[in-house]
């Protein structure tokens, strides 16, 4: 089987909050859509924040979530809008945004490269966020 031909249209979307299997964003935006799911950690700190879901910013600590592999980009669109990013605005003009990092199976080997949502530390610090040093956010992680 040649597998190459089915990976090179597929889109590879990194989550660690709300988009996770069993999470409030799920079911509306992922569910029915995605073409596998593992478990996955990119590098980066985590936040929860007051609102009731977390923000990952540019750092070197493991934050665990899924790898979603989408049967093409225009997943992106409807991310983009529910992660209020635009690729056209300044990243200080975002609430996220969407860069392309290398993420690693739970045994640390590289699984390539795939879409994640940061949010600038100066965001997270207005939101009063607090750092999730275990990387691992769900629901109950909530703050208030």
């Amino acid at each position: 089987m040649d597998q190459d031909s089915s990976h090179t249209a597929l889109c590879y979307v990194f989550v660690y909050g709300t988009l996770k299997p069993n999470e409030a964003n799920f079911e509306t935006y992922c569910a029915g859509k995605f073409h596998s799911q593992q478990q996955a950690i990119a590098y980066g700190d985590l936040f929860v924040l007051p609102m009731g879901y977390p923000a990952m910013t540019v750092g070197n600590a493991q934050v665990h979530g899924y790898l979603l592999s989408f049967p093409d980009a225009s997943i992106l669109e409807s991310l983009d809008e529910l992660e209020d990013y635009q690729s056209d605005r300044a990243s200080h003009e975002n609430l996220y945004d969407r860069r392309l990092i290398e993420v690693f199976d739970l045994q640390g080997e590289s699984l390539g490269m795939a879409w994640a949502y940061f949010m600038e530390l100066a965001q997270v610090t207005k939101f009063a966020g607090i750092a999730q040093p275990d990387g691992l956010w769900t629901h109950n992680h909530e703050m208030f």
